[in-house]
């Protein structure tokens, strides 16, 4: 490599470099110790161990070339290299560009400024075909370089950053680099003699955590496929970590969750208040600044975030003060004279906004200004339809008065009130200490707008909160919901929407809508709201549309639970939003096939328990147990478990806190509950400790009829036990609990998402083994490594794109062997590493014959188990299974006749051929495929038909062995290329001579066959043409009978067509003990497995 000239010292006191070439011009020097007999003792040792220490690919290299002028001390390193090889390349390529040009200078200061010259020239032509930039720092681009150059991955993998640090190998700490890229984590040290290289793909990665103990100060720990990594000394570790974990959590969604990952908003964290915007919404800027509280009399430090809706704000401690403007309700955007540097927003209601401290203020009111002229022709119509009074304290109320104009013209049947108001009615003139409380409730929340303004734009702080705790009153319980989740900004960005799905999905039957028609009665079958038609209607039209809306969810058991509470106090377009708020933003991956969102949570409060209830802890044995209690109360936000008039308080928090209010409060209830769990001796004990404890959980202000009150019916048994009321637990929960950061609940779901996909991945692995073991002979652990390869192969086309048409990414709705499917060209790469015999010259042919042979339903795509059942067929079967395989591979559908457009290449086919031929006499267009797979293949939630898995699977078991005579016979030209191919399985055997041999007779037989057959029922006709050869040659080697194959087809093919039976091939080879011995001879699969594990990575970069 080509180095950037400085300066050495080349009379150093330690003679670490020795020469090894030399010119008037050029010294080209090696690296004391590097290739000496012996390993150059214990200075070469030193010198190697000091190279990777040193910050400097130009130290570690073993070879460099200096540039030198006569006469003068000062040397200039050019280049270095890795190896003799490389450094060959540079010096001789000096010698024959540079050498001649320097006679013509006068002097040694222009040889000098123009090698210089010259070699910055061939760095930045180098640069132009890798990742480093001009740009880039030098030691960089020197690191790049080395990095890919060590580890030899292919050009596509971007290299991010890299570190110096320490490596702990047991208890001795080696100092070397790690480098991290887009999908790897690669370490390189070279320590007294001893080279470590580590390469760990992110998506291996099951735990990555920061830990510390005696001997380690701070660490980061990396856990991959069983096996513990520790790296320590980093200069910034914090820096390091969270690196390492956005890495790690973007290969796990790009690979294992594609859908999310290509939806994922790109305003993700900055603040927690943006979880509120609808998903749609980008982030575009982010401003450091000071926003006035009227009310307080005082600035409040915090950011702004601007995306293309709305305008956000959060205080540093985001329970201080958070607001949310959307642009739509913007009526001016103003900035002051003064040294303020301040932006002042004026909103619908009479309310205005000051934004101080704000850098480059001038042109954020520029940019705020077009935004919102965009946004008023956006929302211009609704404005003009709904006049909005100058005194209105609720902006919200022409979203929904407009939602009502286009819900009478798409549908009759929608609901426009919360069925709370229709059921019970607030009875104004009867009052009790509840109804009272309840209005001081109400009086409380009205101060409280009074100050902090009512609707989108409100300010939320931490008197907010304080009554969200205490309990939303019931006639703003739906207003305040819509208000905190979000779901006002979706519904008021999308008008009418809801209407129009109810319209679409009317009728619509799916597996989907069978399952909400099973459920519906199951939902608060206690409450009169659903013992009556109107309640069950809107129950069935909100789950139905969502089941529209996303199909990838389609309907998921617990949405019926939470979608009956939300419509008790929502409208029912209103509660749709919610649900949608609550499935897309509030609880992601909650509600599907495999419900990742809950189990991470779940990990994350196991986490939390661990922390703050440690002697919890140290008496449970299996902490499993918190996750099987728990699952509900995550899916059911404690519906399920709680009396309902309790459980709407749980609501209230979580509409305000998200997922942590659900964390805290679970910690609060074994918190209160620690004692009798102690004494608990089993698992059911405990889960009947807290079953009794929910059912005496209270809510002593709520205001609902007793008759729908759950906490007041127990019976008298359970009543002796203390009542704890909602209000206080949850005050409690906020008091002890209220410590944890949203930051580090969103910190713990990045790590816990990794160990919760690794888990899931190897139960789908086990389940895919299960199957598969019952078909093959391979042991367990044969197979085990045989889908770590498979697996691996596939993820390498995930990495770098790799242009596959029919190549699909991981879908986790389909079975468990449907998951994972590899394409030809990755096929290729596995039967050339793992085949025993890759080592024919027509393998590529092999391999795309194979190929065809097992793709038996046409999607130029094969499973693990179709790809097992060959390789364990290639080492495990018999001597008539794998003569039975190789003579399919040469009839159709397997066989097709291969054409190689660059002859230059032999028999080796480019990916491009390979794609076409594999591609050929597909049975069925890939539409007719994807339509029929969709009826039998869980493609989507709704799609899955368990009768056709049903029926398919006992197919499979009643499918009999294929019987050898129902095999259709070879034509000549098949035979041709079937004795081309033995005779290339055989050439490099040791027994080579008397196979040729064998297989000579064996051919010279089988066409005697052939021609006493033709004689008897044409005695005109004779094979002399191909006998003839064949008995002159006498079989003892494969060039006289291929060569007449190949030179004279004209002979076979004047005479009439002639073939064989597989029975004939069969019983003549079984004659030759030589050929029998040779297919049956045992080969050591574990040889091929381990070598496939270690040089996979370096075929797929060569390929």
């Amino acid at each position: 490599m080509w180095l950037k000239p400085e300066e050495v010292l080349l009379k150093n006191a330690l003679k670490l470099w020795l020469m090894e070439r030399s010119n008037d011009y050029f010294v080209l020097q090696r690296r004391r110790g590097y290739r000496e007999e012996g390993g150059g003792g214990l200075t070469g040792l030193l010198v190697g161990t000091l190279d990777s220490v040193l910050d400097s690919t130009a130290k570690v290299a073993p070879f460099r070339i200096l540039h030198q002028t006569p006469d003068s001390q000062v040397y200039l390193s050019i280049a270095c290299g890795a190896n003799r090889e490389e450094i060959t390349k540079h010096w001789e390529w000096l010698e024959q560009n540079i050498m001649k040009t320097l006679s013509v200078f006068d002097s040694n200061e222009d040889i000098t400024n123009f090698v210089q010259g010259k070699i910055r020239g061939l760095i930045a032509e180098e640069g132009k075909h890798s990742f480093a930039k001009e740009d880039d720092p030098e030691k960089f681009r020197e690191a790049l370089l080395k990095f890919e150059k060590c580890f030899g991955l292919p050009e596509q993998e971007k290299l991010v950053t890299y570190y110096s640090c320490s490596y702990w190998k047991g208890r001795v700490p080696c100092q070397g680099w790690l480098y991290l890229s887009t999908n790897f984590l690669s370490f390189y040290s070279f320590l007294l003699g001893s080279e470590i290289k580590l390469i760990i793909s992110w998506d291996a990665v099951s735990k990555l955590e920061k830990t510390s103990n005696v001997i380690l100060t701070e660490s980061i720990h990396v856990c991959s496929q069983g096996e513990n990594h520790y790296f320590s000394m980093f200069l910034h570790i914090n820096q390091t970590y969270l690196l390492m974990e956005q890495l790690a959590n973007y290969a796990i969604k790009r690979i294992f969750d594609k859908e999310t990952f290509d939806n994922d908003p790109i305003l993700d964290d900055p603040l927690q208040i943006t979880k509120r915007l609808p998903k749609e919404e980008t982030l575009k800027e982010v401003h450091e600044c000071f926003l006035w509280v009227p009310f307080s009399h005082f600035n409040t430090h915090g950011k702004m975030c601007i995306s293309e809706n709305y305008i956000c704000f959060a205080s540093q401690d985001g329970n201080l003060c958070s607001v949310i403007i959307p642009l739509r309700e913007v009526l001016a955007i103003d900035k002051t004279n003064d040294s303020s540097k301040s932006v002042i927003i004026s909103i619908k209601g009479k309310t205005a906004f000051r934004f101080s401290e704000v850098k480059e203020f001038e042109q954020l009111v520029a940019k705020l200004r077009l935004k919102c002229g965009a946004a008023s022709t956006q929302y211009h119509d609704i404005s003009t339809e709904v006049p909005i009074s100058s005194e209105s304290v609720d902006p919200s109320d022409d979203i929904e008065v407009q939602s009502l104009i286009c819900q009478k013209e798409c549908s009759k049947t929608v609901n426009t009130e919360a069925l709370m108001t229709v059921f019970h009615p607030q009875d104004l003139e009867t009052l009790n200490s509840k109804t009272l409380k309840e209005k001081m409730k109400e009086q409380s929340w009205n101060i409280l707008f009074t100050e902090c303004g009512r609707g989108v734009s409100m300010f939320r702080t931490k008197k907010t909160q304080d009554l969200v705790v205490r309990g939303i009153p019931e006639t703003l319980r739906g207003e305040l919901w819509m208000l905190f989740s979000g779901a006002v900004n979706d519904m008021a960005a999308n008008p009418g929407y809801y209407a129009e799905v109810v319209e679409q999905s009317l009728g619509t039957c799916n597996l989907a809508t069978e399952e909400i028609e099973r459920d519906l009665r199951r939902s608060l079958p206690e409450h009169p709201a659903f013992q009556s038609d109107t309640g069950i209607s809107a129950l069935r039209r909100v789950l139905t549309a969502y089941a529209f809306r996303n199909p990838k969810i389609g309907y998921c058991q617990a949405m019926n639970i939470l979608t009956s509470v939300l419509l008790l106090y929502a409208k029912e377009e209103e509660a749709f939003w919610l649900l949608v708020a609550v499935c897309e933003r509030m609880l992601p991956d909650y509600f599907n096939r495999r419900i990742i969102g809950a189990l991470v949570d779940q990990a994350v409060f196991e986490e939390l328990i661990r922390d703050h209830l440690p002697q919890l802890t140290e008496h449970m044995t299996d902490m499993t147990f918190f996750s099987s209690v728990s699952l509900s109360w995550f899916l059911t936000l404690f519906i399920s478990v709680l009396p309902i008039e309790s459980a709407v308080n749980v609501v209230d928090c979580f509409f305000y806190d998200g997922i942590k209010a659900i964390l805290q409060l679970g910690l609060a209830i074994l918190d209160y509950n620690l004692d009798k769990l102690l004494a608990c001796k089993d698992d059911a004990e405990a889960v009947t400790a807290l079953n009794r404890f929910f059912d005496n959980v209270t809510n002593k202000d709520s205001p609902l009829p007793s008759s729908v009150q759950q906490g007041s019916n127990v019976s008298d048994e359970k009543s002796s036990h203390i009542r704890v009321d909602i209000t206080d637990l949850i005050r409690e929960s906020n008091e002890k609990y209220g410590n944890i950061r949203c930051e580090d609940i969103y910190s713990m779901r990045c790590r816990n998402r990794l160990y919760v996909i690794q888990t899931l991945e190897e139960t789908t692995k086990q389940n895919v083994l299960r199957v598969v073991s019952q078909d093959v002979k391979l042991s367990l652990h044969e197979l085990d490594e045989l889908y770590v390869i498979f697996k691996r192969e596939l993820f390498f086309s995930y990495y770098w794109c790799l242009r596959a048409p029919v190549l699909k990414h991981h879908d986790p709705s389909l079975p468990y062997l449907e998951q994972y499917q590899i394409d030809c060209q990755q096929f290729r790469v596995l039967y050339h590493l793992l085949s025993p015999w890759a080592h024919s010259a027509n393998r590529d042919s092999l391999a795309l014959w194979t190929f065809r042979l097992l793709d038996e339903n046409s999607d130029c795509l094969i499973n693990f188990k179709e790809f097992s059942s060959a390789i364990d067929i290639m080492y495990n079967g018999s001597f008539t299974e794998k003569l039975k395989v190789l003579f399919k591979l040469h009839i159709p559908p397997a066989y097709t006749e291969v054409k190689y457009k660059d002859p230059s290449k032999g028999d080796e086919l480019s990916k491009e051929e390979l794609l076409y031929f594999s591609q050929l006499h597909v049975s069925k267009p890939a539409k007719e495929k994807e339509a029929e797979s969709a009826k039998n293949s869980p493609k989507g939630k709704e799609k899955v038909d368990i009768q056709a898995y049903l029926s398919q699977w006992q197919d499979e078991l009643l499918k009999k062995e294929e019987n050898i005579k129902d095999l259709p016979r070879m034509n000549q030209s098949q035979f041709i290329q079937f004795s081309k191919t033995l005779y290339n399985l055989f050439h490099g055997d040791p027994e080579e001579e008397l196979l040729y041999q064998a297989i000579a007779v064996v051919t010279s037989l089988l066409l005697r066959m052939e021609e006493v057959g033709r004689k008897l029922h044409n005695p005109a006709s004779s094979t002399k043409g191909l006998s003839g050869a064949v008995c002159a040659s006498g079989g003892p080697s494969e060039g006289q009978t291929e060569s007449h194959l190949e030179k004279d087809p004209s002979s076979l093919r004047e005479e009439p067509q002639w073939s064989f039976a597989f029975e004939q091939i069969l019983a003549s080879l079984l004659n030759e003990p030589a050929l029998v011995k040779f297919f049956e001879k045992p080969i050591d699969l574990k040889a091929k497995l381990e070598n496939a594990k270690t040089s996979q990575l370096s075929s797929r970069t060569r390929k």
